[in-house]
């Protein structure tokens, strides 16, 4: 089926003419339209653009006169617009000119984009189709995408199971085959964590690799935008396009080696054989690690040692500390930066007509749900004057020490290595209840933002129940700016373990009978 191929295959095929832009964009909506409708939808999009076909046919036009031409004008017209015809997934929190975004909140109840992000902005120029809006966890926050106004994305695998978050829309929507590739937000995990639920590959790059212009903040200093996609080269192309300066993100920054994920290709037997990999003991260790993913991760260490790489263990102590340092970060910018929506500046007014006072409370009550609320009310009372010496300086010091550390271990390591998350997909509502439990999903994946670090979860395996097999993810984490070196480990994977980042497969559990990848 045409929207179960690579984003290469997919421009080979409107190159030739053997298929359309628009034949695939319909492939997609009449994908969604068809689980939509279903007992239980996947509740991935929200919304389908209804500008995405017309865009295809544009698309279609361009191709066509090109081939008419001759092969020499379809090459520089994909040299000009890379990505002509592909159709992408957009998180709920990144602007797209002329449609809704929301965050999944009701606060932001009606609220249309005046301009394109950044991020959008590029793939559009490059001929990429933003095919609709996607669920989230509200305003990103949470690890399930159980927190969403709009009533919680379920995992395309077993639909009895969360996808992940807060980016489980579009990862779901990935996965189930109505995108051929997603945009996600991360703070603290929110693409890999969703990546490793659902099976597919999930890239949080380095800070301000790309740009956060028209992203809807939760914590600025951890925000970053990510990808998430069936290859590596599904990841590379894109990245390809969005990375680079821009004048809008003074936070933003240029990606040494881009032209190399053009044409991603894996690592070499030599390379492989100089390829030291750190494996942080805490994690190896920690308490909760589910016995599955514990297996893949043994297995996935055994194929680098295959490939002649050599892995040792580390200590870092301070990882300990990580995901505490995290939430007092997050929380506290949190606070401040949804204190814009307030029913005056920004939001979806409430007013009882009794004073400011009243229309701020009852704004922001019954705006926003009870897990944004609670992170808000903890971030309040961590820039407190009584708590903001002791509590969020505190986090801060942890913070330029994970830093410093990690940055310290790349000067004898080229890799970490560790699974994405210490336990596979957990059903609908096992958690919700739960924050503390809830938080702890993001156990081994907080250091990577708190260090500014860039990260690719692969899909290594998967659960040994047979009743629901369910993907296991690991990541690769490397130095700042070493994205191509990442994705390049990444392709090796891939080149080894074909279409494992293909779960869902002619409809089917890709885990399972005749399909499942080993």
């Amino acid at each position: 089926m045409i929207n179960e191929l690579s984003i290469n295959e997919v421009l080979e095929g409107f190159s030739s003419g053997k298929f359309t832009c628009t034949e695939l964009v319909k492939k997609s909506i009449d994908t969604f339209e068809q689980d939509k409708n279903s007992s239980i939808p996947l509740n991935a999009f929200l919304e389908m653009y209804d500008d995405s076909l017309a865009l295809a046919q544009k698309a279609d036009e361009l191709y066509e006169k090109a081939r008419s031409e001759g092969e020499d004008s379809v090459k520089k017209l994909l040299q000009e617009k890379p990505l002509l015809g592909v159709p992408f997934a957009v998180k709920d929190n990144i602007s797209v000119k002329g449609k809704k975004l929301t965050c999944s909140s009701n606060i932001l109840k009606g609220y249309v984009a005046p301009y394109n992000a950044t991020v959008t902005q590029r793939l559009v120029d490059a001929g990429a189709i933003p095919l609709g809006r996607c669920n989230m966890d509200e305003f990103a926050m949470g690890s399930s995408t159980e927190y969403s106004v709009y009533g919680a994305t379920r995992n395309p695998i077993n639909r009895e199971y969360v996808s992940g978050g807060s980016s489980g829309g579009s990862t779901a929507a990935v996965a189930a085959n109505q995108a051929t590739f997603g945009l996600g937000t991360e703070t603290g995990g929110s693409v890999r964590l969703p990546a490793s639920y659902c099976g597919v590959y999930g890239l949080k790059p380095t800070y301000g690799v790309l740009s956060r212009w028209g992203v809807v903040a939760y914590g600025s200093s951890l925000d970053q935008v990510g990808l998430i996609a069936h290859t590596p080269k599904d990841i590379a192309l894109p990245l390809s396009v969005l990375s680079g300066v821009d004048f809008y993100d003074d936070t933003s920054s240029d990606l040494p080696n881009s032209e190399e994920l053009k044409n991603l290709q894996g690592l070499t037997d030599e390379e492989f054989k100089k390829l030291k990999i750190a494996v942080p003991r805490q994690f190896e260790q920690a308490k909760g690690l589910d016995k599955d993913v514990a297996k893949v991760f043994e297995d996935t260490k055994a194929w680098f040692v295959s490939k002649g790489a050599t892995i040792e263990v580390v200590d870092l102590p301070i990882l300990d500390a990580s995901i505490a340092s995290y939430y007092i970060i997050a929380l506290s910018e949190a606070a401040s930066n949804l204190s814009r929506f307030d029913g005056i500046r920004y939001g979806n007014r409430q007013d009882p007509g009794q004073g400011y006072d009243e229309l701020y409370t009852k704004t922001r009550s019954e705006g926003f749900g009870p897990e944004v609320k609670r992170r808000i009310v903890i971030g309040n009372y961590v820039l407190s004057e009584q708590m903001s010496g002791k509590c969020y300086k505190t986090g801060m010091s942890v913070r330029a020490r994970i830093q410093k550390e990690i940055a310290k271990l790349f000067e004898s390591y080229d890799l970490i290595l560790c699974p994405t998350c210490p336990t596979p997909a957990f059903k609908l509502g096992q958690k919700v209840d739960d924050p503390m439990e809830m938080y702890l999903s993001d156990l081994f994946t907080t250091f990577v933002n708190l260090s500014r670090v860039p990260s690719i979860s692969v899909p290594a395996g998967y659960t040994s129940s047979q009743e629901t097999k369910l993907p296991v993810g690991i990541q690769f984490v490397g130095k700042m700016f070493s994205e191509s070196f990442i994705m390049k480990i990444a392709q090796s994977w891939e080149e080894d373990h074909a279409l494992c980042g293909y779960p869902i497969r002619d409809g089917k559990n890709a885990f399972s009978g005749d399909n499942k990848w080993v």
